[in-house]
């Protein structure tokens, strides 16, 4: 069976979405799974050995571009699938696989899909209260009274001749155990752990016998250096210095990872790597790192989950009254 899968946008989507490749391959272990997704998560999905090829999608977040999404869907026509799974919820999402003439189409009830998608679904907020549970019950042949088994969490494939050329490039050791941190989260302050946290943090370990390693993006890296330590030796800050795919292998050398919520933290769920994951406005009932290795710092305040970019109260205490020392003893209790 040929199924044509229509990705999410953001790193941990896509990131989780490997789950529902693997839940395809369960119930049809001959499915050869081809997934439409933004340029940049090629690399991300040429990691996920269940699926087929990537299709780029030319187009940038948010943008309707209809033509290039018309040209793309007539081109896969000739491909003929006999299955599409529309994971985002949007029209123009759905618009693809329709002029593909895929005859089956599956995707949850929104914005007037009706004949574009002819497999709807209810969504169940509360019966599918997490992001993984709503990507697999588009999986399911129907919608199902119960939430879906979460059978298999995301596993990433490393690329070790990647890491040998990356620890010569980048110029890195090995002598100590590294930590990887990532300061960084899109969505906004309340979801950023303070940046002198992170340094606090960073001191502390390389006194214990760690090394930090800060990952992100280039626009993060003023981030990066405000978590530096000073001129101490056993820092690197390579926020912009990678690629997705090298924060993949970078993470799968490293003790630990330390982050926010955010792409970065599926990521590392998804690599297998020791996992600190800081939440504030967020809840990880809702976005959890599928890891058996991930700790949660989560407060559980009165006033969280807002899901809120910036703190409505002013305070930020979801994130303040997560000390530096925790995360500490968390590390040293894990690295037992």
């Amino acid at each position: 069976m040929k199924i044509l899968v229509v990705a999410p946008s953001w790193v941990g989507d896509m990131t989780m979405a490997q789950s529902l490749f693997k839940s395809c391959h369960d119930r049809i272990p001959d499915a050869l799974i081809d997934v439409v997704a933004p340029e940049w998560s090629l690399p991300l999905l040429s990691r996920m050995p269940e699926v087929r090829s990537a299709v780029p999608l030319p187009i940038g977040h948010g943008q309707l571009k209809l033509f290039k999404r018309l040209a793309l869907g007539r081109s896969l026509a000739e491909r003929a699938y006999d299955w599409a799974i529309v994971i985002p919820r949007t029209w123009k999402s759905a618009l693809i696989p329709y002029v593909a003439r895929v005859p089956r189409r599956t995707g949850f009830l929104g914005e007037m899909r009706f004949g574009l998608i002819n497999d709807l679904r209810p969504l169940d907020k509360d019966k599918l209260n997490k992001t993984i549970l709503r990507q697999l019950a588009l999986a399911e042949d129907t919608s199902s009274p119960m939430p879906p088994a979460i059978r298999h969490y995301p596993e990433l494939s490393v690329d070790t001749s990647n890491q040998e050329r990356l620890i010569k490039d980048l110029q890195l050791s090995l002598d100590r155990p590294a930590i990887c941190f990532c300061p960084g989260a899109e969505y906004g302050p309340a979801k950023q752990w303070p940046i002198e946290y992170f340094r606090r943090l960073a001191e502390m370990l390389v006194a214990e016998g760690f090394q930090v390693w800060t990952l992100g993006s280039p626009k993060e890296a003023k981030l990066g250096e405000a978590a530096h330590p000073g001129s101490e030796a056993w820092y690197k800050n390579l926020c912009g210095r990678t690629r997705l795919e090298d924060t993949i292998d970078l993470m799968a050398l490293a003790s630990h990872v330390v982050s926010n919520d955010s792409g970065l933290m599926h990521v590392a769920a998804a690599v297998g790597v020791r996992l600190e994951a800081i939440f504030g406005s967020s809840s990880p009932d809702y976005t959890p790192p599928l890891s058996q290795r991930a700790t949660i710092h989560c407060l559980n305040l009165s006033c969280s989950p807002c899901f809120k970019r910036s703190c409505p109260l002013g305070h930020l205490k979801c994130l303040l009254d997560i000390s530096p020392t925790r995360l500490l003893q968390s590390i040293r209790s894990s690295s037992q």
